[in-house]
Formats: structure tokens, sequence, C-alpha cells
């Protein structure tokens, strides 16, 4: 197995590789190999270890009550499945997890995991932060969901990056990212950014956006 990915993995951020391997030398864990379409977890299913994607790229999934399958997202390797509930109460999966490809998976068992971050304060403080990163974006995306249309969600993201008075945000999530973050298609983000341009609110020039009306901007918010 090749680990060489797990050098980019947050939760051995700060590690060099061969720590890496001596580590996991330490802690009993498991290979997994898969292929493209393989469902690896169902939403419900019980989290019993950590879950790293070493190679390929999985995706979350969820089924509505309409029968279609709606994309969360795409995890691929080095990242981790579901981290923030492998402790709790409910360390269920939220979602279906599927492959995309195919690849490999490193899994440590919730109590070995456990006595690995008992022995190792680097491990632990970036589980710590993995999950904390983890709950941030979900408060922010929250946040958006109660914004009616993508204008508004937009002009929000604009304001707050500008701070009280800036009037010059430098955009460092992609159009994908910011589709990501919304719950909308990236055509959609790229539209609204165009018509707000139209209507003379912003100026966006590659990863750079100027506010040019601010008042009109944040009435987007209460639409």
């Amino acid at each position: 197995m090749d680990y060489s990915s797990l050098s980019y993995a947050p939760l051995f951020s700060g590690l060099k590789f061969d720590d890496i391997i001596k580590i996991l030398e330490t802690v009993p864990h498991k290979v997994r190999k898969f292929h493209s379409g393989t469902m690896i977890a169902q939403s419900g299913e019980v989290i019993n270890s950590l879950i790293i994607v070493v190679s390929g790229t999985v995706k979350g999934e969820m089924v509505d009550y309409a029968g279609r399958v709606i994309k969360i997202e795409d995890i691929p390797a080095p990242g981790a499945l579901a981290s923030a509930f492998l402790f709790g109460n409910k360390n269920r999966f939220p979602v279906n997890v599927v492959t995309i490809s195919d690849g490999e998976l490193l899994l440590i068992e919730k109590k070995d995991f456990l006595a690995l971050m008992m022995k190792n304060d680097i491990i632990l403080k970036n589980f710590l932060d993995m999950i904390s990163n983890r709950s941030q974006f979900l408060s922010e995306k929250i946040k958006f969901l109660n914004f009616k249309t993508i204008k508004g969600k937009l002009a929000h993201f604009i304001l707050q990056k500008s701070g009280a008075t800036g009037s010059l945000v430098l955009m460092e999530m992609t159009q994908l990212d910011l589709a990501d973050l919304f719950g909308v298609a990236r055509p959609s983000v790229a539209r609204a950014i165009g018509e707000m341009e139209e209507e003379g609110l912003v100026e966006a020039k590659g990863k750079k956006i100027r506010i040019l009306d601010r008042e009109k901007l944040a009435g987007l918010t209460l639409d």
C-alpha cells in the first residue's frame, strides 16, 4: 500500500512522512480496497473507525423522499470520512458514502485511535482542528440557508468578507466552493455575480470583487 498521500492528510499535519509510518506501525489498522461504485457505508450506519481515503475518491450522497439522489460532496484522498461523527451520542454516518473511483481506505478502530490521540499531542490537535473546521463550515452553511436568493447569499458573503467599511474583497474560494457552501449549482453563482455587475453593485475581476454600491448590495440580503 502506498501511504504517500497521508503526508497531506490534515490528521498528520506537521509530521514528517517517516514519523507517519512509525505511528502506523504502532497502531492497529486495516486497509480496505474498493472499486468504483461501491457502497462503503449507508446513512444511519454506526461509525466504529476513523476512515481516511488513502487513494481514489468517494462521495457523500443522500436520497430524498422522492427517491432522487443528491450529492452532498466529493471526498478525495487524503480526506477523512465523517470524522466529526466518530464520537458523540449519535456516531452514525449522516449520508451514504459511495466510491467514485477505485482506491483504498485506511481504518483505525475508535478505541485504538483514542489511545493514539492520548499518546500524541500533534494527532490530538489535528483531529480537534478537523472537527472544529467542519463545525465552522456547517455553521456558515446554516447562515446561508436563511437567505432566499443566491444573490442574497452572495451579497452576505461579500459584505462579511469586506468588513464594516471595506470595498475590496479577495475571494479565496472558487465559484465551485461558493456553490457548495450555498448549496446551489456553480453556474448559478456565476450568473448571480454577472447580474450584480450589470446592476452596478460590484465589479469582479478574477479573484477580486470591488463593492460599488454597499447600500444596495446590503439590500439584497433582505429579499
